[in-house]
């Protein structure tokens, strides 16, 4: 308990899955959480089992491409616990079709969740925690960001150009001597909602099956919990990773490693 103890946190993407563990776990750890997700309905839920379970949380709509609106997102993390030194950039979509058959409303709409959010949370949220005296900025890409996948180009392309940009924005904040750390969180196959919410495999025709799809690409044999990757997240978010920046925390259950096929 504690390990993030007197902190603020911004949780983007915080209505479900790995956003809404993350954000309960780094309430149930210390932190005081502002949760922000364009589904008002699931953020405020989280919010709520928060704010039962005796954390201090509070969730703010937010489209993460709205540039207009994240210095408000900021100052209401400030208001909300005095500084700001935790920020999870976890907003995402994916769309799963053929490369040749996306259109480009499509490329630039993931392009805009996953690239621009990330981007402007960056942005604004390092003057902030420079204020603060330093913080740590935890960006969610993928294993997609590591490796291609049939289907998922798009995908891939903005987890992979997340992971470059977290190295890069690392460097200058360390050239910088501001104690601002940022790394990627990279996660395997997860058990979320996110799976109902990608068009069903055209092959299939039927609604992805994320313990169908572990059991024989994950050498572990399973998918991840969302705490799981939840637990990386506040380790990212602790001084226990107080040396770490410009990483990459995988949690895949060996996926990269290799193939899980006995040949």
């Amino acid at each position: 308990m504690g390990q993030v103890q007197g902190k603020t946190a911004i949780v983007t993407g915080a209505g479900s899955g790995i956003g809404a563990a993350s954000a309960e776990t780094l309430a149930r750890e210390g932190a005081a959480v502002l949760l922000t997700d364009i589904d008002a309905a699931g953020g405020e839920a989280v919010a709520g089992r928060i704010a039962r379970a005796g954390g201090h949380a509070r969730f703010l709509h937010q489209d993460v491409t709205d540039e207009a609106a994240w210095p408000g997102v900021i100052a209401a993390a400030e208001a909300l616990g005095g500084k700001l030194d935790v920020m999870v950039a976890n907003a995402g979509i994916a769309i799963m079709v053929p490369m040749l058959e996306m259109s480009l409303a499509e490329w630039r709409r993931q392009s805009a969740v996953n690239l621009d959010g990330v981007f402007l949370s960056v942005k604004y949220a390092v003057p902030a925690m420079r204020r603060a005296g330093g913080g740590s900025i935890i960006i969610l890409s993928s294993v997609a960001g590591i490796r291609g996948s049939i289907g998922l180009a798009g995908y891939c392309a903005t987890k992979g150009g997340v992971r470059l940009f977290a190295k890069a924005a690392a460097m200058e904040c360390a050239s910088a001597k501001d104690n601002v750390r940022i790394n990627t969180v990279h996660p395997g196959i997860i058990d979320t909602p996110i799976w109902d919410k990608i068009a069903p495999d055209p092959r299939r025709n039927a609604p992805l099956d994320a313990h169908a799809m572990a059991a024989v690409g994950a050498p572990m044999g399973r998918a991840g919990a969302a705490q799981e990757i939840a637990n990386g997240v506040v380790f990212l978010a602790s001084d226990a990773s107080s040396y770490m920046t410009g990483a990459e925390l995988v949690i895949d259950g060996g996926i990269t490693s290799g193939s899980a096929v006995r040949r």
